[in-house]
């Protein structure tokens, strides 16, 4: 076995705006397209901007999107993760649930690391041949259990959004 030296990273994820995004990792770079179509049939009139590091050949970043400034934000953090397939989606007005489950239909979708509107950390490793992401943390420490008024807020909240009924 040989040894390969290993570098472990943490790149925080920029979200000014505390926008919805999507972290993930797909194999192809028909992803591009794929999870452009996927977004604007999902949501009518989105404005989202996604950028995908590609892992072979050119390795650039490919972006689409709706909106120029998501979309350099897309950009700007695909960049600064590196790391192979990985996409990252941001949404304006619009929420992951919306949207989920079609990007994870879209055939070259690998893994979805986290959708959210937290602050994001991805944990990377990284050697000579490149980066991976071996996981994110997603927001902050837990700091308890839920009590009966923690119920009614979140039953509330998801009402209040129309998430439920």
């Amino acid at each position: 076995m040989n040894d390969i030296p290993l570098q472990l990273k943490v790149v925080q994820i920029e979200n000014p705006d505390q926008l919805n995004m999507i972290l993930g990792q797909s194999h192809f770079i028909k992803t591009v397209e794929d999870i452009h179509e996927a977004v604007v049939t999902s949501i009518p009139n989105a404005k989202f901007g996604m950028a995908f590091c590609e892992s072979s050949g050119a390795a650039l970043v490919r972006s689409t999107g709706t909106d120029d400034a998501l979309k350099a934000l897309a950009e700007r953090n695909a960049l600064a993760l590196g790391a192979g397939h990985t996409f990252i989606l941001f949404l304006r007005d619009a929420y992951p649930i919306n949207v989920l489950n079609a990007i994870k239909l879209v055939p070259e979708v690998a893994n979805i690391y986290c959708a959210s509107a937290n602050p994001v950390q991805v944990i990377l490793a990284e050697t000579e041949q490149g980066r991976g992401i071996l996981g994110v943390i997603d927001g902050i420490h837990t700091k308890g259990i839920e009590d009966a008024d923690g119920v009614a807020w979140r039953k509330g909240f998801l009402r209040k959004i129309g998430y439920k009924a």
